[in-house]
């Protein structure tokens, strides 16, 4: 696989991990700065699939209007 096909992945796998990162923020034996830390990556995970939903939608929406538009 390569570093390319590594970074970009899928809507689905982002979320997932924002869940797993999710489930270890609700761990009560934390420190204060990896709670910190594992906030941030979660919000960054979100934001990356809030964009790729974001995407999806545009791409969806340009497909839509170019078929409603006639010949």
């Amino acid at each position: 696989m390569s570093q390319e096909q590594k970074e970009e992945q899928t809507f689905e796998v982002k979320i997932e991990k924002a869940k797993e990162l999710l489930e270890k923020l609700s761990n009560p034996q934390i420190t204060l700065s990896d709670s910190l830390d594992l906030y941030k990556n979660g919000m960054k995970q979100l934001e990356e699939a809030q964009k790729l939903l974001d995407e999806a939608k545009l791409i969806f929406e340009v497909d839509k209007k170019e078929e409603a538009e006639p010949f």
